[in-house]
């Protein structure tokens, strides 16, 4: 990077304790963490998807549906440094069977009792377990990684998981509101909204079968002192670009799902082609993640950054002046394709640029800022939008993230 960490030893120096465990998951092992983290994250999108219907069903709030939609984030931002330093302290599978065991207590309180109150505690504790295994999953394929071009591969792999989830697990869960009741006992309240919580409660367990027996890396000395603390970690300014890069693409993210239900609404779109232009977006992001592995050796993190960057402020620069739903497709897939690089490109940079010690604990803090925004942010951004119109909202963000995009040109080694 072009100003060193103050690190003693930095993620540059990969592990050259190149173990059995490492060569077992390059041979077969990733797939596994993938379809572990597909299933585990499969089961908070059901939640998240079912929770909010059921609650509307009750005759709550819009309110109301916004204060349990947060709370799927709000337990991340406090639990993600935790549970990022007892990855770094326990490895893989401790973190992995935590989280297994919260989802399932989060899905089966639902089902058991599906009132507001006790699916607010169920939003706690699922976003809590998708946090904590996110984390201790990807400090596991991070580690194992044999070079830069390894981690910018494994972490397009990885990624794929959540895009897949969170079509598989909102689809599933739509499926059995509706028609799950024929399959649940009769007198059953709710039957199809506990149908979907059964789902929710039965994928924690196929993610403990696939991660079951992935072998543990070898562990490394921990940081102690000053050195344990993430302001030491946030001295490092390589760190600070990065963590201010991903905060501003994930604001991308965030508005975008934002506005474009908005801007199709004036536009007098349907709801079926607002689906379908977010949809896109979901695709292109899926498919750039496919390509990232193909690309990896000739693609450098600091330009993938750099280049989305530029990329999302000129498409928000125009987003706006769209009124067509072909223009706004365009324009919502080209997005896709700038945002879904972004993710790999982080994690590979962020593991060569922390030690060994604290992969786990720079990892949580990164998602302690993404989950941040995603519980400010769609509030400023419906506060901004109702004063000064939606376009605003687009143009400023993307002013915003063009004047970043020298951070991560700075993030070049």
């Amino acid at each position: 990077m072009s100003e060193p960490a103050p690190h003693a030893s930095t993620g540059l120096a990969f592990a050259d304790e190149a173990s059995g465990a490492q060569a077992s998951m390059r041979g077969g092992w990733l797939p596994r963490l993938i379809a572990g983290h597909i299933f585990l994250h499969s089961s908070m999108v059901a939640m998240r998807m079912a929770t909010p219907l059921l609650a509307l069903r009750m005759g709550h709030s819009a309110w109301h549906v916004g204060l349990l939609l947060s709370l799927f984030s709000l337990s991340q931002v406090f639990l993600s440094l935790p549970a990022g330093r007892y990855a770094d302290r326990h490895g893989l599978q401790r973190p992995v069977r935590l989280a297994v065991l919260a989802a399932l207590v989060g899905a089966a309180l639902s089902l058991l009792f599906p009132m507001f109150e006790v699916m607010c505690a169920s939003a706690l504790c699922l976003g809590a377990a998708s946090g904590t295994a996110s984390v201790a999953l990807q400090r596991h394929v991070g580690r194992a990684a044999r070079d830069s071009v390894e981690l910018r591969r494994v972490f397009s792999w990885l990624a794929i998981g959540p895009a897949l989830s969170n079509f598989f697990g909102a689809v599933a869960a739509g499926v059995l509101i509706d028609y799950g009741a024929l399959a649940m006992p009769a007198g059953l309240s709710h039957p199809g909204f506990r149908a979907a919580f059964l789902f929710a409660l039965c994928m924690p367990l196929l993610s403990a079968w696939c991660i079951r027996g992935v072998p543990e890396l070898a562990p490394v000395s921990p940081a102690t002192g000053a050195q344990a603390s993430a302001w030491y970690l946030l001295q490092s300014p390589p760190m600070r670009r990065l963590l201010m890069v991903n905060w501003l693409l994930s604001s991308c993210w965030d508005v975008h799902t934002f506005v474009v239900p908005v801007l199709g609404h004036e536009r007098a779109l349907s709801a079926s082609v607002i689906g379908t232009i977010l949809g896109g977006f979901a695709v292109a992001a899926v498919a750039v993640r496919l390509f990232i592995p193909i690309a990896a050796a000739r693609v450098k993190e600091w330009h993938a950054l750099t280049a989305s960057m530029l990329l999302t402020a000129s498409v928000f620069l125009i987003y706006p002046w769209m009124h067509s739903a072909w223009s706004m497709g365009v324009c919502s897939v080209v997005l896709g394709i700038a945002l879904g690089a972004v993710q790999p490109m982080i994690m590979s940079t962020l593991h060569q640029i922390t030690p060994h010690a604290q992969h786990g604990q720079a990892i949580g803090l990164r998602l302690t800022t993404i989950n941040f925004s995603s519980v400010v942010m769609p509030l400023l951004f419906g506060s901004a939008g109702a004063v000064v119109g939606v376009s605003v909202v687009f143009w400023t963000v993307g002013a915003m993230v063009a004047l970043g995009a020298r951070s991560a040109w700075r993030l070049r080694a």
